[in-house]
Formats: C-alpha cells, structure tokens, sequence
C-alpha cells in the first residue's frame, strides 16, 4: 500500500459540499463531493452519544491549535476519495460547521459556529488536517482498516466484521438494523441487548440467522442484492417469542433467543399457562435466577438448574444432620434414609457430614419448598440418583 502525506487540505475544504444524514446518524460527503465520509466499512457516528462530549472536544481542540492527529483517505482516484481513519472527527467538524451542535465558550454560554466571532470562525476554517492519501488494493485497505483504533475508541467485532465483507448485504442490513429511527427497535429492545448505532442488533441478527457463523454467512452473502433470508429469520424469532411469553421482563433482554428458538419453536405452548408459571416462579422467592426462567418453562419445567434454586443453608443442613444422625444411632441404622432401606454394607453406616448432601423430600420442581421441614441429607451417592423424584 502506498501513502502520500498531505498538509494543505483545510477544514474549509473539507467542509465543502458537507452532508449529513440526520436519519442514519452519519457523514456522507464533503470535499466538495470528492470525499466519501463514511463508506459501509466505516461504524456509525458516535460522537454525538453521552451529550455529544466527544464531538464539542474535537471542535475545542481546533480553537485551541491541538493537533486532530493523523487521518487517512483511501484514493479510489484523483477525484474520489474515502475517509479510512477519521470519519468521526471530520463529521464532528462537519456537524459544528453546520450548525448541527454549539460548544461552550468560557463563560459557559451556548455558542454555534455561525455566531461565533468572526475571528473564530476563520481559525477553524482555516486550520490544515495531516492526511495520508493511501492506494492499495482492496484487502490492503481492508486489513490496515482492521489495525486502526478512532480516537481511542476500538472498533467492535461486528464493525470490523462489516469492513472486512462491505458490499450490498452490509449496505441494506445496515439500512434496517443499524438504523437508530427504525421504529421496531422498540419492540426489538426487548429481547435484544445493546444499540443499533454500535451495530448489536444487526450482530444479533447475523448471530441467529447464521447459528454462530457469523463471519462465514457474511462471506457466503457478501455481494447479495437483498437481506430477505436475515429479516425474515429475525423477526421469526422476535415474533416466536413475544407470542410464547405475553409478559415481557427486563431479563428477557439479551438472552440466547436464537437457540431457543431453534430447540423449542416447533413446540406447543399455551400462552396463558406459560404466563402464570412466570408468575409463580417470579414470586417465589427461591428462585435466584430469572433470566433461566424463560428457558426452564421451554424445556418442560424441569431443569431445575436453571433457577439456581436457593439452597438449604449451613446452619439448617447441621440441624438436620444431627437430628438423622443421633435417631439412627438409636435405632442402629444408616443416617442416609435410603441406605437404610438398602441391605448392603451401607445399611447401618453413619456418614459424616462432608459425605452428605441436602435434599428436598418433597422435590421443589414439584411444589416442595426450601424449608427446613422440607429437608432432609442423603448421602452423596443416593442425593444424584435421586434427582427430582
């Protein structure tokens, strides 16, 4: 790959011909329509998130004469140019040239860049960027891109996965799901953990359709014309599981849906009967895992591991112990109950309390309760086979 530093291209050149897309939340081009601003391997912009903090820095380093550090264009020729490395910075200049955001001045007063001083305005326009015009081949671009970090803040996995296979799929799933004015995000944030701008519902998406190959379905699909196949499969998902589980919890957020959508979709369920038993596991105060609620009632309500069900604590399993343990000495038998029953050497054995394990008589999935009356030790052997018996 070859680079040519450049140091006389001015923010007022920059800033010719700016446009900004309020919808999709990034830069499209400036340099009098020379330069691509964010081309699909670039990320969103996100400077404007948490306030804006970020943007209003880059425009108060200009004025203050620090350095905006080095930015890259990738030369497709001698009139086409893309941004590779400082999308985010020219946009920020691009948004404050056009009076999209205002920066405070030191009396701590709102002041956009068209009622500024004049004197102002002139230094930011005026300031030179350090750019390197780079030409290579794609996968060249493609693998600098790969090493770049913008402005301290490390591309993600999804956006580094949308550079290495940019194209028509990436262009049209990023319309959908990299949109933040989507209007089924809401119905989408749901289920899904994350925002649209650091591309996490589109990962999601990818994630679900493909079954973890994600970098390997975008390969197969790089050059497709639609996202049908992705959309679809999403929303399948999506739909799946807001018709099973009517009530929507805040820990239905983020979980595997993808999966379990694949295990269980073909499944029956009766919406209601899955209602109440959320219901009742929500109220019941044993249960230390919701967010396995959601795939314990898939499963059939049987895996009790996936509730982390509380447990007999130390002082009640010590009670319980030298209660088994002091009427079996009595009675010249094991203090396991089912050793007891048995009629091998174990019959009369007396296991110490490290041999021994907790159990409910009754099994909780059953409607036994973590209660000391309800609880009785077995020895390791027979507590595993006994399971929810």
């Amino acid at each position: 790959m070859q680079t040519n530093l450049k140091t006389d291209i001015s923010i007022k050149a920059i800033c010719e011909g700016f446009v900004y897309n309020e919808l999709e939340g990034k830069g499209l081009f400036g340099l009098s329509g020379k330069l691509t601003i964010q081309p699909e391997y670039q990320r969103n912009y996100i400077y404007a998130e948490g306030g804006g903090k970020r943007e209003a820095a880059v425009i108060e380093s200009v004025l203050k004469g620090y350095p905006l550090g080095l930015i890259y264009f990738n030369k497709i020729n001698d009139n086409a140019f893309e941004v590779l490395d400082g999308q985010q910075r020219i946009t920020s200049i691009g948004r404050f040239v056009s009076d999209k955001f205002a920066i405070q001045d030191a009396d701590g007063l709102q002041q956009y860049f068209t009622g500024m001083a004049a004197d102002k305005r002139d230094l930011i326009l005026g300031t030179k960027l350090l750019v390197y015009e780079c030409e290579g081949t794609e996968s060249e671009i493609k693998e600098w891109f790969r090493t770049i970090n913008i402005a301290g803040v490390p591309l993600n996995e999804q956006e580094l996965l949308n550079a290495v296979y940019s194209g028509p799929f990436v262009t049209l799933a990023k319309e959908v799901f990299s949109n933040s004015q989507n209007a089924s995000i809401s119905k989408w944030s749901a289920y899904v953990k994350g925002a649209a701008i650091r591309q996490d519902y589109l990962a999601c998406a990818l994630d679900w359709v493909s079954k973890g190959d994600v970098g390997g379905y975008m390969s197969q699909h790089r050059h497709d014309k639609n996202i049908i196949q992705l959309s679809l499969h999403f929303n399948d998902v999506i739909n799946w599981v807001s018709s099973v589980f009517t009530d929507v919890e805040s820990e239905m957020r983020g979980l595997e849906w993808g999966r379990l959508y694949e295990e269980y979709h073909r499944k029956p369920y009766n919406a209601k009967a899955v209602s109440d038993e959320l219901q009742k596991l929500y109220g019941d105060a044993y249960v230390k895992n919701r967010r396995g609620v959601f795939e314990y009632i898939l499963g059939g309500s049987t895996d009790t591991k996936l509730l982390e069900i509380r447990v007999f604590d130390e002082a009640t399993k010590k009670t319980v112990y030298a209660t088994q343990t002091k009427k079996a000495s009595t009675k010249k038998e094991s203090n396991c109950p089912l050793c007891a029953l048995g009629h091998d050497a174990n019959k009369q054995k007396i296991w110490s309390l490290s041999d021994m394990d907790a159990d409910h008589v009754s099994a909780w999935s059953k409607g036994g309760s973590t209660h000391i009356k309800n609880c009785q030790m077995l020895c390791k052997t027979h507590n595993r086979v006994k399971g929810n018996r």
